[in-house]
């Protein structure tokens, strides 16, 4: 049986490499330490936070030689222990690019076999008031909190460095009784909360100002994208970082290099963001049908496609079959999956049905590089590939690929 090693402070570790989930240290026996507030090439020492048969983890409890890209966090709950929503607060902007692209490259090396050159993109915006969306907690007192790493604890909340300087309102309310606050401050309409209550009816959502008084359900972001206004509903979702939507339509428009008359489908489509622009580039003689499952979604959709008469929204959702009907050969398919990447089955579907163009938006490196590999294995090539840093002070990044049928 292993011997837990929870809660033990270790020797001094060298820290190697960024990975995902913390930066890779050894222990003395040549178990992997996977280590959470130090950075490559620093000695430090951990407090083992999670023991298991293949590895552990812990955090950098004591920095016994750091690294010249080491900054003092500019957040309070950015900590050992502390919040578990930003990961590098402790390292410089360089030292975040680094790390970033080390982890992209890292998985596109294992799991898809490629050894690529890629830019990190950073967006126009300084990190702190970047996120528009913000999900928390709610403890027993009705402070907003978020959690810790890879745990329930909750850490109770003032204010958070990384939302939108509009949010603070809410971290000074108390949301007694709820068990969710997602906080929304896109675009340059009033933002407001979304309150999840669990009651004897089962699970209530409701929609409150930051002060926690009741608005109309019917409340709604409203954002301009490259000269389109969008609905946003409070149930629906929207890209968290403020720069994301412009810097990911200009990236995805370059890419898919639609003409007029062309037949797009437009997979895990949203409120329709890349929907409306594709629509414009296509003409009134082509065709954009956006795929998307969440109802909350395709209500928003059809009204931010109005007067485009080209696009229609179909309530699916992504799979075999739903791709099998709206694919064609010679399509141009736009994909933005969740961060699981796409269902099973989608990527073979697609190899058989020949469009022939896909561009592939990710927000996670490992199922971008899973599928990736499942796409040029049959057939197409890679010929894009770009990062931007929509997620700073985390191991995160926004992938956008190009891949063209190579037959």
């Amino acid at each position: 049986m292993l011997e837990s090693l929870d809660g033990v402070v270790t020797e001094p570790i060298r820290v190697e490499r960024a990975a995902t989930g913390g930066a890779v240290g050894r222990l003395d026996d040549g178990r992997v330490v996977f280590v959470r507030h130090a950075l490559p090439g620093e000695l430090v020492r951990v407090t083992i936070s999670e023991t298991n048969k293949k590895f552990l983890r812990g955090e950098a409890t004591e920095i016994l030689e750091a690294s010249d890209q080491r900054v003092g966090p500019p957040c309070a709950y950015a900590h050992p222990f502390g919040c578990g929503g930003c990961d590098l607060q402790h390292a410089s902007s360089e030292a975040q690019a680094s790390w970033k692209q080390s982890i992209v490259h890292e998985h596109l090396r294992r799991i898809a076999g490629l050894e690529l050159d890629f830019s990190l993109t950073a967006p126009p915006s300084k990190a702190e008031g970047s996120r528009t969306r913000l999900r928390c907690a709610v403890d027993d007192d009705g402070q907003l909190a978020l959690r810790g790493f890879r745990s329930h604890d909750l850490v109770s909340l003032d204010e958070c460095w990384i939302a939108d300087d509009r949010l603070k309102e809410a971290f000074a309310t108390s949301w007694t009784g709820a068990e969710e606050v997602e906080l929304r401050a896109i675009g340059e309409a009033e933002p407001f909360a979304v309150v999840r209550r669990e009651t004897a009816r089962g699970t209530l959502f409701e929609i409150c100002s930051l002060r926690g008084e009741p608005l109309d359900p019917s409340m709604q972001s409203s954002v301009e994208v490259r000269g389109h206004h969008y609905r946003v509903g409070p149930r629906s979702f929207w890209q968290s970082h403020r720069d994301a939507p412009g810097l990911l339509v200009d990236v995805v428009m370059s890419m898919a290099n639609v003409a007029e008359g062309d037949h797009v489908v437009d997979l895990y489509s949203g409120v329709g963001l890349f929907a409306v622009q594709l629509a414009k580039e296509v003409g009134p003689r082509g065709r954009v049908s956006a795929v998307e499952n969440s109802a909350y979604a395709v209500r928003d959709a059809a009204v931010n496609t109005q007067g485009l008469a080209s696009v229609k929204v179909r309530e699916w959702s992504v799979s075999p079959r739903s791709v099998n009907d709206a694919v064609v050969s010679d399509d141009v398919v736009i994909m933005d999956p969740p961060r699981t990447g796409l269902a099973k089955g989608v990527a073979q579907t697609l190899l058989r049905r020949g469009p022939r163009r896909i561009v592939y938006v990710s927000c996670d490196a490992a199922t971008f590089a899973r599928d990736l590999k499942e796409l040029l294995d049959g057939g197409y090539a890679l010929g894009d590939l770009r990062a931007f840093d929509l997620f700073p002070m985390t191991e995160h990044v926004e992938l956008v690929a190009l891949l063209d049928a190579t037959s």
